[in-house]
This record gives C-alpha cells, sequence and structure tokens, in this order.
C-alpha cells in the first residue's frame, strides 16, 4: 500500500491523517434515514448504507490547481469506497446528477439516476461509473436528494447515509429545505453535515433548516471534517437517559419513553427505561440526525426539549422524575371501585383517574382530587414524597332511601352554612331510589307532576351519617 492510500485511510476513520486533500468549494452531506421499527430496536451492528451523490454538472469541470474539480472528486469518491469495501456491515452505491443532459439548448432539471445500486461486490461497476463520469449539465440538488429517498431498498435494520458530492449551489429553483420537510412528512430524517469551503455566508444559511455546517476554511481542516463526517457514519450512536429522584440520582425506572423529532414532532422510538444487571440505566441506540423531545410517560409526564447527540459517541441525559406512591382507601363495601381524578395542585386540567384501593406512582409534589362519591368529595394539597405511599382515608357513606307515591319534579340538595347545594336530579317517574350518600345534613324537595301550585311542594330534611340506612318519604 503507498503512503499516500495508508495516510488516507488513518484519517478516514477519524484519525488525523495526513492526506491533504483539496481546498476547493466543495460540500459534504450525511443524512440518516432511518427505516427501522419505532418499537423494535437492533441488537446487532446494523447494516450502515451509504449512497453516494456526485455533482456532473458543467461547473465541475473548472480548473483547481493541477486539476479539475470533478477529477480531484472522482478521486476522493474512488479511495474512499476503496477503504470502505473492506468493511462487511457497510455497502454504497452511486446516484449522479448532470451527467446525462448538456445545458443547451436547456436545462433538464430532472437530469439524476441511480448508476450503482446497493449490492455485495459492486465495488467495479462503482469504479467504472466514476471514471466514465464527466461533466455536462445542470444542478438539481433538491429533486436530486428528494430521488435519493427511494434508493434505499426496504431494511430492518440498517442505517443509511446520503453523501452528496457538489461544488455549487441549486439551479432549478428546488429549495433543500422544502425536501427536508417533505422527506420528515414521510418518516424520512433528512438532516445533512455540510462541509464548505470558501463559501460565503448567505450559502451557509441556505442550509440552516436543514443541517449542520462545518467551515473548512483550510486543507488540513477539511480533511479533517471529511474523516469526522466518515467515523461519525461508522460508529454507534448512543445514549443513556438516567432517570433522576429526589437527591440526583439515577434510580427511577421502568417507564416508557417517547422520543419526537424536535423539528418535525415525528415519533422516532419508544423505550421502556430499564436499569442494567448492575443496577445502571440502560444503554440505547440513537440517530443522530435528529434532535429530540423526549417524554417520560410518569404521571404527570415530564419533558426534556431538543437533546442534541454527538455522533458516534455515548451522550448522557438527565432527566428529573423523582416519585412516591398515592393510594386512595374506603372501608365500605358501598365505594368499591369508586372513581377519582387528580389534578396538579391549583390547576384546572385533569391529567389521570383512579379508583380506590388502586395504588399508582406519581411525580413528587402536591396534588388535588376530585372523588366521585355523592357529593363530590374534594381533597387539596395531597403531598406526595420520595419513595413513600401517600393513603387518603375517605369517610364511610350512608344509604338514603327516597320514596314517593306519584311522579314529579324533585332535587337533593346538600345544607352547607345556611346554604343549598344541589346535589342530585330525581328521576321525573321514580317510586323508590337508593342514594349512596356521604355523611352531612340534606333535604329533599319534590312537587308531584299533578300538582298545579307551587304550595304543594314537599321538603324533608334527614342526616346521613356513615354506615347508616334510613327512609325518606316524599308524601
Amino acid at each position: 500500500m503507498n503512503t499516500s492510500k495508508k495516510k488516507f485511510r488513518n484519517n478516514l476513520f477519524g484519525k488525523i491523517g495526513g492526506y491533504v486533500s483539496p481546498a476547493f468549494g466543495f460540500f459534504f452531506l450525511i443524512c440518516l434515514l432511518p427505516q427501522q421499527s419505532l418499537f423494535a430496536q437492533a441488537k446487532k451492528i446494523p447494516t450502515t448504507r451509504i449512497l453516494f451523490v456526485l455533482d456532473c454538472s458543467l461547473s465541475m469541470s473548472k480548473r483547481w490547481e493541477a486539476s479539475t474539480n470533478m477529477d480531484i472528486s472522482k478521486k476522493i469518491l474512488l479511495r474512499t469506497v476503496d477503504s470502505l469495501s473492506r468493511l462487511d456491515h457497510v455497502q454504497v452505491a452511486l446516484r449522479m446528477y448532470g451527467h446525462q443532459s448538456s445545458l443547451s439548448p436547456s436545462r433538464n432539471c430532472k437530469d439524476t439516476r441511480l448508476e450503482v445500486p446497493f449490492s455485495k461486490g459492486n465495488l467495479a461497476l462503482f469504479r467504472q461509473k466514476i471514471k466514465e463520469a464527466a461533466p455536462r449539465g445542470t444542478t438539481p440538488i433538491a429533486y436530486t436528494l428528494e430521488q435519493s429517498g427511494a434508493d434505499f431498498p426496504v431494511c430492518e435494520d440498517c442505517r443509511n447515509i446520503i453523501i452528496l458530492i457538489t461544488d455549487g449551489l441549486e439551479e432549478c429553483e428546488g429549495d433543500p429545505c422544502a425536501v427536508s420537510a417533505a422527506l420528515n412528512s414521510k418518516g424520512i430524517s433528512l438532516r445533512p453535515f455540510v462541509i464548505g469551503v470558501g463559501l460565503d455566508e448567505g450559502f451557509k444559511k441556505t442550509f440552516d433548516c436543514v443541517g449542520k455546517f462545518f467551515d473548512a476554511t483550510n486543507e488540513k481542516s477539511f480533511s479533517n471534517a471529511m474523516g469526522v463526517i466518515i467515523s461519525q457514519a461508522l460508529n454507534s450512536t448512543t445514549m443513556q437517559v438516567n432517570l433522576l429522584d429526589t437527591y440526583g440520582k439515577p434510580t427511577e425506572s421502568n417507564v416508557n419513553m417517547s422520543f419526537y423529532d424536535a423539528r418535525t414532532g415525528l415519533l422516532r422510538y419508544n423505550y421502556v427505561h430499564a436499569l442494567n444487571h448492575k443496577g445502571n440505566p440502560d444503554t440505547l441506540q440513537v440517530d443522530p440526525s435528529s434532535n429530540y423531545d423526549i417524554v417520560v410517560h410518569t404521571l404527570p409526564p415530564a419533558e426534556k426539549k431538543n437533546v442534541e447527540l454527538i455522533p458516534g459517541k455515548h451522550t448522557v441525559v438527565g432527566i428529573d422524575v423523582p416519585q412516591g406512591y398515592m393510594v386512595l382507601k374506603s372501608n365500605n363495601t358501598d365505594y368499591k371501585n369508586l372513581k377519582y381524578i387528580i389534578r396538579k395542585q391549583g390547576e384546572k386540567e385533569t391529567f389521570w383517574l383512579m379508583e380506590t384501593d388502586q395504588t399508582e406512582k406519581f411525580i413528587t409534589g402536591k396534588y388535588d382530587l376530585e372523588i366521585f362519591t355523592l357529593p363530590r368529595t374534594y381533597i387539596k394539597d395531597v403531598e406526595v414524597s420520595q419513595s413513600k405511599t401517600t393513603t387518603i382515608q375517605i369517610p364511610g357513606p350512608g344509604i338514603a332511601n327516597v320514596f314517593t307515591n306519584s311522579s314529579g319534579t324533585g332535587q337533593l340538595f346538600l345544607q352547607e352554612k345556611n346554604k343549598l347545594v344541589l346535589v342530585y336530579n330525581f328521576q321525573e317517574n321514580f317510586s323508590r331510589e337508593t342514594l349512596v350518600l356521604q355523611p352531612g345534613n340534606y333535604v329533599a324537595i319534590f312537587k308531584p307532576k299533578s300538582a298545579k301550585e307551587s304550595i304543594y311542594t314537599i321538603s324533608r330534611e334527614f342526616k346521613i351519617d356513615s354506615g347508616v340506612s334510613l327512609q325518606v318519604k316524599l308524601y
């Protein structure tokens, strides 16, 4: 192996190599397009598929030092593919644009084609197509990227990457940002890393909505950036989510976490948090092409927004989710399966529904409860503490058996500080209703349907005690 190839290969895998890559106005786009299931993550090393997209527009024939943009690109591309071909878990493919139609008499803004599909042992065909490539036409970047999304056959365990090599801007009025949004809407993430040499600020901003920009100000920085990108493409990106308790320790676990693309809002992964055999949070395989909004489905949910991963590295994220327990108890069988709703202290929004004798975990703090007794029971400022169980006990009810001897209109009221609070509307045609009531003083008011004057209104006061059953006659 000659010295330049050896140095290039060392640089390719993330080392500071000695291969000098020409400093010309080229940029590389690397995009991860995950096709794996949201709910089944692979445990083995995934296949990495790299689609190289080569600009063959007429501008690539420009002279640069002792060669041309095109010749230098082809040389770098061949050396890169030669190095990658030695890795069993890597496959390559080649798409070109601007290579089929000349600029005269008009631009062909659909001049792009997949020349070398993904397959094992395609290096000879790859070399042939690269050597035959000649600059001819225009630069349809957006359209080419859009077509590239379909170049990856369905694969349950693949990391899919696009690297675009070009020396110019979009020439067909395409919008890479719009293409990115369209692919994202289909569940394909397009977030390129951009390496630009000698490009003005206006060009950099063109790709702000699509990916990250690496400014290669000289030959060494360009070579280093290429090495970093390939290294990131080949190395797995991992994440560890620490679910922190009140004391800042990662002891919380066994709760689902949803990972949403921070830019598009699309759901990318679901993981049930786990602690390994050493008691440490499990390591997750995550695509670094997106920033993530992580929702931990505790009660209430906790969220960490815009989490950025370091491609090819291990990222640790801490989320505060200290938890304790809450349970509602009633010793009376009449309140079996009694439901109640839970709100954060002082808030109106209901976030959970429970039943008596059901123990549930909650984020530590204070809560307001509304219990579906008759009348409703309200308990405020119930405090949940780390790893402790808060037990709420409600008074046992009594029973009122209400009788009438005719149909009519009736209502039940609770007496509170000389005021009547409506509790229940009797059925119009009832002759008997049995009501399970909380202890308190009540008034039942009824007017027979046959009565045409208000003076015939019947009013009965009664008191309910826990465990007591009584009759109320409305006639």
